[in-house]
């Protein structure tokens, strides 16, 4: 599908620009985690009840931490009838009956202002999307699915500040930061397809490709990649467990404080590396120089940053500058996975016309 006129060069632009944006949050949001700066603002959309945060404690109230406990209570009770609303009652009660969650954390100007910028990009990113979906309007003579798609997109990120305020409220709740991560890369899909959908195919190739087997292969890949994920979720849950236990000292005995879980997300990422060699091998041996070809050779060297990345915090004592590295690089392993099952179906679709 080859770009069709301005209308499309300017969708396609602003989508761009867009997903490289989320993929800047994704990596802020990393180093939020990373520095344990999820907690510097105990509130939501401001931060310390201001549009510009404070840089001194002297500038909140003696009993601050009580006054935004007491906020962040008020607000996990709305949320919890909304889970028993929607028959999740037990999640809802592990919320109410957990009072670590009202912990208020110490002010730490530095932590404020991480979250704070983390805040900011969100919203530069709320507002790329707004111009995703004005620039989307055009379409909806002659590809609604365009329009559609972007104004779901845009639904998805006002549900994803959302559930960053409910992340916020429920201090770091594991199972919603899992969530708030999930809904980021379906974020991230739906931006990756929008920009496949108007743009030129750009890795044609002279043979004809493996379709069936590297639609299989590529699928495989995205879930394995995606349970992957999930797993290292998991694993920074404990970590972030075990720093609190540890004072945040020690950190070169927090890996050997994991449970196993730790040891199947180590495992299962050579799973992943060799099935991605695989595919690689599979385009090789069929000697298609194609652009898929080498897009799954940048895969494969992503995945290897990756791994590389993971042992590098495993080994040396979970350096918080690789904590986010690994998270994007992860996410950027999808993103390209994901492409490469649009590009290698759009093929599939052009091999059947002809």
């Amino acid at each position: 599908m080859k770009p069709r006129n301005h209308k499309d060069s300017r969708f396609k632009k602003i989508s761009l620009v867009t997903l490289v944006a989320v993929y800047l949050l994704i990596l802020v949001g990393g180093i939020v985690r990373s520095t344990g700066s999820g907690m510097g603002c105990p509130d939501w959309p401001k931060c310390f009840g201001s549009w510009v945060p404070p840089t001194n404690v002297q500038a909140l109230p003696d009993n601050y931490r009580d006054i935004y406990s007491n906020k962040r209570a008020k607000k996990n009770e709305r949320f919890v009838k909304y889970l028993e609303f929607f028959g999740f009652s037990d999640l809802a009660n592990e919320i109410r009956n957990d009072e670590s969650i009202l912990v208020e954390a110490e002010f730490n100007k530095y932590k404020t202002w991480t979250e704070y910028v983390n805040r900011l990009v969100g919203v530069v990113i709320g507002l790329l999307i707004l111009l995703t979906v004005v620039a989307s309007v055009p379409y909806l003579k002659e590809d609604k699915r365009v329009f559609y798609l972007s104004l779901l997109t845009f639904v998805l990120v006002v549900i994803e500040g959302w559930i960053g305020s409910i992340v916020v409220s429920t201090n770091l709740l594991s199972w919603m930061v899992t969530v708030h991560m999930l809904i980021a890369l379906v974020i991230v899909a739906l931006l990756i397809y929008l920009v496949h959908r108007v743009s030129d195919a750009g890795l044609s190739t002279d043979n004809e490709l493996p379709i069936k087997k590297l639609n299989a292969l590529l699928a495989i890949g995205l879930a394995t990649t995606l349970i992957q994920i999930v797993l290292g979720t998991q694993v920074r849950e404990a970590i972030d467990v075990i720093a609190v236990s540890f004072n945040n000292l020690m950190r070169e005995e927090w890996i050997g404080a994991l449970d196993s879980t730790f040891l199947v997300h180590r495992s299962y990422s050579l799973l992943i590396l060799l099935l991605n060699a695989y595919i690689v091998y599979v385009l090789y041996k069929a000697k298609k120089e194609s652009g898929i070809y080498k897009m799954t050779k940048i895969l494969l060297v992503v995945i290897i940053l990756e791994i590389a990345s993971g042992a590098g915090m495993a080994y040396f004592a979970i350096p918080p500058l690789l904590q986010p590295i690994h998270l994007v690089l992860g996410s950027l392993a999808i993103g390209i996975q994901f492409l490469l099952i649009l590009k290698v179906n759009e093929k599939s679709k052009k091999e059947s016309i002809v």
